[in-house]
């Protein structure tokens, strides 16, 4: 069986495995490649039927393209950010091969490289760079036992309200796509409860800027690590109807029922942790701490920004907040189906490296791992905070393949001693 050979396979072709490739094009370096299904795949089939990008579209992009078919101040749908990558990756023929999965990836013995096992034959590369991304393998805690009699799904397998049955909904997970589902089914007529944790809860927008320009201007998308006690908080935001911020005590004074985490199940009773009041509130503090920073902005450079003193506004606390459900009967409550919105956890079983720490989590500097060859593209913080959104995978992509290509000049050198060792 013939082995192909490449200088760097990409594994993904999402918009790190594109981001990726156009900067390996631009630098010259052969390069392949290769995507399970189709390009930007998870944005079509794992996402709900409703989903837009959650910033606006002259932000979210590559810098070499616009969006053809969406405003730069609206939210691109998700069938438009899919249909944005292939057109991207069409630009400049990006050599990519669909329909082909890696199955194993392995250091070869008493040479350089990498073996790399696809459903397509053997293919040995020199480089390894895994483009996956951070939404591989959905979370759902144990908690709710499979027997219990209601419907359980993913947030990644959830698409619309037509496809759940009668009965009301518990929404786990309050960050942006718990949020955007929880309201989606709640105008839908659905009966909902959202189970809220920690989170932060910034403006969608604020004195005619949106959130991802603050971001910019304070330089915040550049911070290099989260802060401190903050690695695992969650930030509830979206793009959903032509961009709101989202407001749990509207949602709740809109109808919805508001419950602290969701802790433990025992016959078929649910308990919550007494914790709604403290997440709601550091949520709220989390969107003033914003607000005050952009103002002292626009003081300090001058701007012509228009105030918007009623932005500082908090509703008043709902019912559901001023005595808080701990206990909850399924049953009694016509819960018929719960809704986990509780993220995502990396699954790199293919790649066969000694570079991952007891958690299965790469380990890494800047993308770059300790295993000499493997690179990593997409995750979160993987550079600065930016690193698994789309503009900021492009950068972190160019630093990646700017790394191979000093990684390929070590490589291609020979020195005149060598010439004459090998010529006696």
């Amino acid at each position: 069986m013939s082995v192909e050979k490449i200088d760097t396979l990409v594994v993904g072709a999402g918009q790190a495995g594109v981001a990726m490739s156009e900067h390996l094009s631009k630098s010259g370096v052969p390069h392949l490649v290769l995507e399970r299904s189709r390009i930007a795949e998870r944005w079509r089939t794992e996402r709900w039927d409703s989903l837009v990008a959650n910033g606006p579209a002259w932000h979210d992009r590559f810098p070499g393209m616009e969006f053809s078919d969406t405003d730069p101040d609206a939210f691109a749908t998700k069938e438009s950010v899919a249909d944005y990558f292939v057109a991207y990756a069409e630009k400049f023929e990006a050599p990519i091969r669909c329909g082909v999965e890696v199955k194993a990836v392995r250091r070869q013995e008493g040479k350089p490289g990498f073996r790399i096992e696809t459903s397509d034959g053997v293919i040995e590369a020199n480089n390894v760079v895994a483009a996956t991304g951070p939404f591989q393998r959905p979370i759902m805690p144990a908690i709710v036992p499979d027997d219990a009699g209601i419907m359980q799904m993913h947030s990644n397998t959830y698409r619309n309200p037509g496809q759940l049955p009668d009965g009301a909904v518990l929404v786990v997970g309050a960050g942006s796509s718990g949020a955007q589902i929880a309201d989606e089914l709640r105008r839908s007529g659905k009966r909902v409860y959202l189970s809220v944790g920690p989170h932060d809860r910034p403006p969608r927008s604020y004195r005619n800027r949106d959130f991802v320009w603050w971001l910019g201007v304070l330089g915040k998308w550049d911070a290099d690590a989260p802060p401190a006690g903050a690695e695992h908080v969650t930030i509830s935001v979206s793009g959903a109807h032509g961009g709101q911020t989202v407001d749990f005590r509207r949602l709740a004074a809109e109808g919805m029922t508001l419950v602290g985490r969701t802790n433990a199940c025992r016959d078929g009773v649910l308990t919550f942790a007494e914790d709604l009041c403290e997440n709601i509130a550091k949520g709220d503090a989390n969107y003033l701490s914003v607000l005050d920073e952009a103002d002292a902005y626009v003081e300090k450079n001058g701007l012509d920004l228009p105030p918007e003193p009623e932005a500082r506004h908090i509703g008043p606390d709902p019912e559901c907040m001023t005595n808080p459900i701990l206990e909850l009967d399924l049953a009694e409550a016509g819960i018929t189906t719960i809704i986990w919105a509780t993220g995502f956890a990396v699954d790199y079983g293919w790649l066969d490296v000694d570079t991952f720490d007891d958690q299965g989590r790469p380990i890494h500097q800047r993308g770059v791992s300790r295993e000499p060859g493997v690179y990593f593209v997409g995750l979160p913080w993987l550079s600065r905070r930016g690193s698994s959104f789309i503009w900021g995978v492009w950068h972190d992509a160019k630093f990646i393949a700017d790394q191979i290509c000093k990684d390929r000049m070590y490589r291609a050198y020979t020195s005149p001693a060598d010439t004459r060792i090998q010529a006696a």
